[in-house]
């Protein structure tokens, strides 16, 4: 089975590079696909105008179960340049990603994240969480993957990536302290973040907060029973008021805990909709990296008894994020 899965993808490829020339040709920019939101805005922010960039993967879209389209086979073999993650995220397309990798100009970024710095996985060796983007001095390293990588697409114009990304990096430092000031502001006690999955471990180790998932660290897993019934009664025991549910994770399980506290005379609310593997609407502010984590860090400081400017960082977040 997987040799004809092979055999299929070798003769997608080959059909969809015949069928079109580079993206760069026909528009004059360079053309990049990125498999996340979270990477085409790291590539839009870095190459700005001189980039035409595509991303696979919209708002509400989870990254560990999304399988490639024809259509995305397309965008990916005409790029002049494919931006993806790595580090297992993509975990359907990694075969496709590996194999254009072997013929063209293909680059993991989020593998830009120093060894030393990621989270590495409990059972298998070599494996680590991908959800660095969590925290913005984690993130700072998938921006410069991207500078290098445009750089080396484009060397002529690598003076004009070297200052965006340095513009970039100054927006990103800027959320990495407030994330630290705001969240530092909720009771110790209080500083539980359960959510769907288990995409908030790089953000509980920097800012000190447990941090307890439904699921594990793929959305791929499911939480049994038992699971439910021994979070319900951690949520009882603990006195724990709030949960967080996922843009792009199904709130089924959560809605499960508030009503099996309930039932045992326990009031947990849902202290909101975090963003944890895509961004919000194409657009907006939480459609960008800098306005997902101002999201996701005054919402959980918030729900949390922390203190919070009323619309974020900068002011721009949607009224009642």
């Amino acid at each position: 089975m997987l040799t004809l899965r092979r055999h299929f993808l070798g003769l997608i490829l080959a059909g969809t590079a015949l069928a079109a020339g580079p993206l760069q040709a026909a528009e004059e920019k360079i053309g990049v696909v990125a498999t996340t939101g979270m990477i085409a805005d790291a590539a839009r922010q870095v190459g700005g105008e001189l980039v035409e960039v595509q991303g696979l993967m919209g708002p509400g879209v989870d990254p560990h179960s999304y399988r490639q389209t024809r259509t995305d086979i397309v965008a990916l073999t005409r790029a002049d340049l494919v931006l993806w993650h790595g580090l297992y995220l993509e975990a359907q397309m990694e075969e496709l990603l590996l194999k254009l990798g072997e013929r063209g100009n293909v680059v993991a970024v989020g593998e830009a994240v120093p060894v030393d710095e990621r989270i590495g996985h409990e059972d298998y060796e070599n494996k680590f969480d991908p959800h660095v983007w969590m925290v913005p001095e984690l993130w700072a390293h998938v921006v410069r993957g991207v500078e290098t990588a445009l750089a080396a697409t484009a060397p002529e114009h690598a003076e004009v990536f070297a200052a965006n990304a340095e513009a970039h990096l100054a927006e990103i430092e800027r959320l990495g302290a407030y994330a630290r000031e705001r969240l530092a502001t909720v009771p110790e006690p209080a500083r539980v973040l359960l959510t769907a999955h288990d995409a908030f471990g790089y953000f509980g180790r920097s800012y000190g907060y447990e941090v307890v998932g439904i699921q594990g660290i793929s959305t791929e897993s499911e939480a049994g029973l038992d699971r439910i019934r021994t979070l319900v009664d951690m949520l009882v025991e603990r006195q724990i008021g709030a949960v967080f549910v996922e843009s792009s994770v199904s709130d089924r399980n959560m809605r499960a805990l508030v009503e099996g506290a309930a039932a045992q005379g326990h009031e947990v609310k849902i202290g909101g909709e975090l963003f944890s593997d895509a961004m919000g609407k194409p657009g907006t502010y939480e459609g960008t990296y800098i306005g997902m984590i101002d999201h996701n860090v005054s919402t959980i400081a918030g729900a949390l008894g922390g203190d919070v400017p009323e619309r974020g960082m900068t002011g721009k977040l949607a009224a009642g994020s």
